[in-house]
């Protein structure tokens, strides 16, 4: 899917004022994403403020030194919000990954944007700038600062790297190509220090994320003579290991590790109720479509979605689902790339 750059260049360079948001629990490619796009745009003039419905993760702290980054609610309010032109949605296109800032899209800006490279889509009343193909929402935003005429600088390319380099699993993911790598020497020659960010997301685990990754692991189950791993993490887990929400990140991916596994899902019990649901397969099962289920989305190795209920009732609703997928693939054949 080609994205219209010059429909958004027009965009840009039309408006001086503009809103970044991205979904909750943000990643490093929605925060990167944002904090990248927001240097290009700073660059070219505009005023841009990043606001999103939850707080930057403890854990992806470095990569936002500046503080750029606002917590609707806590470090912005609503009222704030009413003066922009533009307002750009980077890295989802799903009113539900919005959260509160659903309510601020609905009612800010002249022009609405959106810049992903997510399969699935609501219809935000924005402009879509997609493509599906791409690796991470950071690559489509170094296109745009290229279509624009913005050279890289380290400001620009440190969050962009890191937002690429996390969504292609530090690039061994099957979504990771020669363009993929092409691009991360751009951000490296821009000022990129792979090492440093590797020891920022990868090095500086706390006791409490170590010890719920043991509780997760320890809960793992297997079925479908070890074709699904599943396992999950309430709430009490957290406060047994001294964790916060953001700890489960890329802990699915461990039991994707386990020999045989070709689809893991994993369900995260939330502070206000209900789970949320991550689905990730190395084989045919497209986990779009099962997500989809639920009202959730993502990709076909990569998915999410939130289930209402019981830890028992959520389980049984998403499983019953994910057994139904393995078992229509019977062409189920070995596929060793990791998940997008």
């Amino acid at each position: 899917m080609s994205i219209n750059w010059n429909r958004f260049c027009e965009i840009i360079n039309s408006h001086q004022t503009f809103l970044l948001s991205s979904h909750v629990r943000p990643d490093c490619d929605a925060l990167g994403s944002e904090l990248g796009m927001a240097g290009i745009l700073t660059s070219l003039g505009k005023q841009v403020t990043i606001v999103n419905g939850d707080a930057v993760p403890p854990n992806l702290a470095f990569i936002d030194p500046e503080q750029c980054i606002l917590q609707l609610g806590e470090d912005i309010q609503p009222a704030d919000l009413v003066d922009f032109e533009v307002m750009m949605v980077l890295d989802t296109s799903s009113w539900a990954q919005l959260g509160p800032m659903g309510d601020i899209l609905r009612s800010v800006g002249e022009i609405k944007m959106v810049l992903d490279h997510h399969v699935g889509e609501d219809d935000l009343g924005a402009e879509l700038f997609k493509n599906t193909t791409a690796e991470a929402t950071g690559r489509l935003v170094v296109e745009a600062g290229g279509e624009l005429g913005v050279p890289l600088t380290a400001k620009i390319a440190v969050p962009l790297f890191a937002a690429q380099a996390t969504d292609t699993g530090w690039y061994r993911f099957q979504s990771t190509t020669g363009d993929t790598l092409r691009i991360a020497a751009q951000l490296v020659d821009a000022g990129a220090v792979p090492q440093d960010l590797y020891a920022s997301l990868y090095e500086q685990e706390t006791l409490g994320r170590l010890r719920l990754r043991g509780l997760i692991l320890a809960k793992t189950t297997t079925e479908l003579d070890g074709l699904l791993a599943y396992t999950y993490v309430e709430q009490r887990d957290f406060d047994q290991a001294g964790a916060l929400q953001s700890d489960t990140e890329d802990v699915i991916n461990q039991l994707l590790a386990v020999s045989g596994v070709k689809v893991a899902v994993i369900l995260v019990e939330q502070k206000t109720g209900g789970f949320k649901i991550s689905f990730r397969s190395r084989c045919k099962v497209d986990c779009s479509r099962v997500a989809a289920h639920f009202g959730g989305g993502g990709h076909k190795a990569a998915a999410g979605a939130f289930v209402e209920g019981s830890l028992h009732q959520a389980q049984n609703k998403v499983l019953n689902e994910v057994r139904k997928a393995v078992l229509l693939d019977s062409t189920l054949s070995p596929c060793n790339d990791m998940p997008h």
